[in-house]
């Protein structure tokens, strides 16, 4: 095996925390798309998996994984509108800036950050959030400068599960992909690490347990800190 060279994160459940970020988020959208209606509120809350009163997503909702893109036609649908395309761009368009009141970064993210620099390894971010939305966040956090890569859904490699996020990634750096950790919280990430030959470490930050990362995963931890432990150990030192 060859010696990592590069870790390459998911961003939310994984840098970031999904619910304290995206539930507020996603009932302010709501909010705003249905205008007043209660019904059309409601409509919007169920196709995204999205519980209005507790203002929390459901454990099987898609866009945990998923994109934006992932609702865009059942949104469109139910607010009458003809575009869903158009409707997908203008939430990707906004989502960001208005995740920033609620951007909840996990506790040990920058000190996790600071071993991996340390060690001299590149990173990067495979997301299916909106690139200008991920690159949003990072700037609000001060963060972007540590990244080699941001890359999202619409960057031009394709969403996970499909491993053109990670192949890019890759390719960009001049890296042998078993150089490359893919680091995530759900089957997506781990089946985009899989298909494009990297080392797969799953944390259970996010929404979905050990049991069903397990059998995905070279590695489960159970925090970003736990994770970098682990990169740590395929490090060679001089």
């Amino acid at each position: 095996m060859a010696a990592v060279r590069a870790v390459l994160f998911d961003k939310d459940g994984t840098l970031i925390d999904f619910q304290n970020t995206w539930a507020p988020t996603f009932h302010t959208l709501m909010s705003e798309l249905a205008a007043g209606d209660r019904l059309k509120a409601e409509r919007l809350a169920a196709a995204a998996g999205f519980n209005l009163e507790a203002v929390r997503f459901e454990a099987d909702s898609v866009l945990i994984a998923g994109s934006n893109d992932d609702i865009a036609d059942a949104f469109a649908e139910i607010l009458g509108l003809s575009d869903p395309k158009a409707l997908a761009e203008d939430i990707n368009a906004r989502i960001g800036a208005m995740s920033l009141p609620h951007l909840s970064p996990f506790d040990d993210l920058v000190p996790a950050l600071d071993r991996l620099a340390g060690h001299g390894l590149a990173l990067g971010i495979a997301t299916n959030d909106a690139e200008a939305s991920a690159l949003a966040q990072l700037d609000a956090l001060g963060l972007t400068q540590r990244f080699a890569a941001v890359i999202g859904f619409d960057s031009g490699h394709g969403a996970k599960p499909s491993p053109g996020m990670v192949s890019g990634f890759c390719a960009a750096l001049g890296l042998d992909p078993q150089e490359v950790v893919m680091v995530g919280d759900s089957l997506h990430d781990m089946h985009a690490g899989q298909a494009a030959g990297t080392r797969t470490l799953a944390v259970t930050t996010g929404t979905v347990g050990a049991e069903v990362l397990a059998p995905h995963a070279d590695h489960v931890a159970g925090s970003l800190s736990d994770a970098i432990d682990w990169i740590e150990t395929l490090i060679v030192r001089d």
